[in-house]
């Protein structure tokens, strides 16, 4: 895609995003709510047109040749599209039903489809009797029906516990590496972030960093350094003066990005002696990135209501 923009009226909820994924890779879009993330998935789900800019999957153009990109997409929303009342392999039928899918070749899909999730015990089972996590693995096997390329996933980790999520994005990499199913997602969970290939992370509305997880943390070096005094402010003025850093003030402590963090720690308690409450030495984290790029936490970014919720459809 290119230039991508759209606005709810006066809100702005996308503004000049340019990105392409890879063929197998799992891409992720990082961001807290209101950054853009949605109204993003709702545009390449055909959910609704691109207002300004292009966006294409496989070749095809995502305002002129809807069929076509549907055809190539599946789609796992974050609200549950099941049909509990429904059995697993009944879920799927109907599924295969709106792909024109039919007969001795459906029946073949769903099986093959529930066994690559590993459900096929409870192809009979009604989906309300399922945990969260089997549900979840149901609706990936209704996105992969139609053997997409590409597999869309909306926050794919709502709901799960950690083992689930593991689960979850160990299949992803499985399809990435077994049929070369490229998978993008949206998240707002650190660790899901961690295990994409490439990350973009989006702040209201607008891509601001692309790249692996490593890279990004790579940007701001070795160690983040966390120091608490009585007086924050001032105390990051006088760091800044007599040690030549950049500090700032986060979430009521101090924060300093710095090469050999130990080293830096032993030089300001000997500079300000007394004066520290405490102080802390970390790697750098997906959080210390958004940190690094935005001047504020992850939450803090947060603007609220400006997206409206994903809505469903049939694909």
């Amino acid at each position: 895609m290119d230039g991508l923009s759209f606005r709810y009226g006066e809100r702005v909820a996308l503004d000049g995003v340019s990105f392409s994924a890879e063929p197998g890779e799992i891409f992720g879009l990082l961001g807290p709510n209101g950054s853009g993330k949605t109204t993003l998935f709702r545009i390449l789900s055909t959910l609704i047109p691109p207002q300004q800019g292009t966006a294409r999957i496989f070749g095809h153009d995502l305002r002129a040749e809807l069929n076509e990109v549907r055809r190539a997409i599946g789609v796992v929303f974050q609200a549950p599209s099941l049909d509990k009342k429904l059995t697993a392999a009944e879920n799927l039928r109907h599924q295969g039903h709106l792909y024109g899918l039919g007969g001795a070749e459906l029946s073949k899909r769903i099986e093959e489809m529930l066994a690559r999730v590993g459900l096929s015990d409870r192809a009979h089972d009604y989906t309300e009797k399922m945990s969260g996590g089997q549900r979840r693995r149901v609706e990936l096997a209704k996105g992969l029906l139609h053997r997409p390329k590409l597999l869309l996933l909306d926050e794919p980790s709502t709901g799960l516990d950690p083992g689930a999520r593991r689960d979850l994005m160990q299949y992803l990499k499985e399809l990435s590496r077994k049929d070369g199913v490229t998978s993008l997602l949206t998240t707002h969970l650190m660790e899901e972030a961690e295990q994409c290939s490439r990350l973009g992370v989006m702040r209201a509305g607008k891509l601001v960093a692309l790249d692996t997880p490593e890279a990004l943390k790579a940007r701001i070096g070795g160690h983040v350094v966390t120091i608490k005094t009585r007086e924050n402010s001032a105390f990051a003025a006088k760091l800044k003066e007599k040690l030549g850093v950049e500090p700032a003030v986060v979430d009521d402590a101090i924060r300093v990005e710095q090469e050999d963090g130990h080293s830096f720690v032993a030089r300001v308690v000997e500079a300000f002696p007394g004066e520290i409450e405490s102080v802390a030495v970390s790697k750098p984290t997906l959080e210390d990135v958004f940190v690094h790029l935005t001047g504020h936490r992850f939450w803090e970014g947060a603007e609220r209501g400006t997206e409206p919720p994903a809505k469903q459809g049939k694909h």
